[in-house]
């Protein structure tokens, strides 16, 4: 299989279609907007006009829409000719989302493998591009799994097709988590005249490395459901955080960031785990009906 077809032309897809002509596929591109895909035509890309033209050129076929929505509204256009091919939809949204589209699509007779992708568009076709896969048929990304390897690491999770989904989101979660953490920590910081922000990462780059490894031992009282303390309990954590918010009204910094997790952790303590590690805050994350 030398041939693919990638339907959408964003940064990312941009990253995605241009790696492949570079690996010397021969690549049809569609996008909505077809002005988008001459840079990619003069690099050698082939233009499809219609979606029907595009799934026509390859049995392979790459989405990287902008949602659900833009993904069903560009293959009902050409919804006959999906049988027999493969798709690999690499558009951002929800794990129920997947398992929606999935249904539909094999129902159109083709292979259906949902995708995350962990990465910016310049890092795509390196190792550090880390591709998320999920689908009802491990089979079926078995047999493209060396094509989908030209773009990055690739990481087969699951039969369910919401499995990537659900794991690309909980990583962004956990970036977004270490983003709202540095942005709170520095803006504590910069309240004190003649610091700076690089200067204090200085400080939190080993601190927040040296947290990272105790995540592990946070999981693993997870998984075993014992969360008795190997250090700082709950109750000395919630009086610690408490003195997080107080400094940050103290100098005109929003707590709206920390407050959530010592809300969590309040219940928690209340909640008989006073004793415990912070690990035991899981028991306290569904939401309240």
């Amino acid at each position: 299989m030398s041939t693919i077809t990638l339907f959408g032309l964003g940064a990312m897809g941009k990253a995605l279609a241009a790696k492949y002509i570079e690996k010397g596929y021969t690549t049809t591109i569609w996008n909505r907007t077809p002005s988008r895909a001459t840079p990619l035509v003069e690099k050698g890309g082939k233009l499809a006009i219609t979606v029907a033209d595009g799934l026509a050129a390859s049995d392979l076929i790459i989405l990287c829409l902008l949602d659900n929505d833009s993904v069903r509204q560009t293959l009902d256009q050409a919804t006959p000719a999906l049988k027999g091919k493969t798709i690999i939809n690499l558009t951002n949204g929800t794990p129920s989302q997947a398992r929606e589209t999935s249904e539909w699509v094999i129902s159109q007779g083709a292979e259906y493998i949902h995708g995350g992708i962990m990465a910016v568009p310049d890092m795509i076709g390196s190792p550090h591009a880390v591709l998320l896969y999920s689908g009802s048929s491990a089979e079926a990304f078995s047999r493209v799994e060396t094509h989908l390897n030209h773009l990055g690491t690739s990481k087969f999770l699951d039969t369910d097709p919401g499995s990537a989904s659900l794991h690309d989101l909980a990583l962004l979660s956990g970036m977004y988590g270490l983003f709202s953490g540095f942005f709170h920590a520095t803006a504590l910081v910069k309240s004190q005249p003649g610091t700076t922000a690089s200067g204090f990462m200085q400080l939190l780059t080993p601190w927040l490395g040296a947290m990272t490894h105790y995540l592990g031992a946070l999981a693993k009282q997870i998984d075993e459901g014992d969360y008795a303390t190997q250090g700082s309990n709950m109750a000395m954590q919630v009086a610690g955080v408490g003195n997080i918010v107080r400094a940050s009204e103290e100098v005109g910094v929003t707590a709206e960031f920390i407050l959530p997790i010592l809300g969590r952790m309040k219940r928690a303590a209340e909640g008989g785990y006073a004793d415990a590690d912070v690990s035991a805050v899981i028991e306290f994350m569904k939401e309240e009906k």
